[in-house]
């Protein structure tokens, strides 16, 4: 059964941390692009961070750029969200997604290259989502 799996929300103080996790089962990550993403309460969903394992290419919004940081354990096969100097604005249910991507030339090919980042993408694969929430 393909699955992926969000973990690592909770609560912390504005300027704390919180690393998420993003397990997946059923297939590889390493042949996969995830991209991370967030939803507040009367928000749109916004694109927070990918990487591509195509191209090794990673991507932040301006937003969390310089306090997060995206890695993936394929050994784990894993993908980590590292969120550091957290803010009452990065409080919201955090989801991942997986898509294999564009196959051409023999193979399959994505990018976070550019600036359109994780949305640019159908995703294949959704977890369910971890909500983060953060105290002033």
């Amino acid at each position: 059964e393909v699955q992926l799996v969000e973990s690592g929300g909770g609560l912390v103080q504005a300027g704390g941390s919180l690393r998420l996790s993003c397990a997946a089962s059923g297939f590889t990550v390493d042949d996969y692009y995830i991209g991370w993403f967030r939803q507040a309460p009367g928000k749109e969903r916004e694109g927070v961070s990918c990487i591509s394992s195509d191209d090794g290419s990673t991507y932040y919004a301006d937003s969390v750029k310089g306090r997060f940081t995206i890695s993936s354990d394929n050994a784990k096969n894993t993908v980590y969200l590292q969120m550091n100097s957290l803010k009452p604005e990065d409080a919201a249910v955090y989801y991942c997604a997986a898509v294999r991507g564009t196959y051409y030339s023999g193979s399959y090919h994505t990018t976070c290259l550019g600036d359109v980042g994780p949305m640019g993408y159908d995703y294949d694969y959704w977890g369910q989502g971890t909500q983060v929430t953060v105290s002033s």
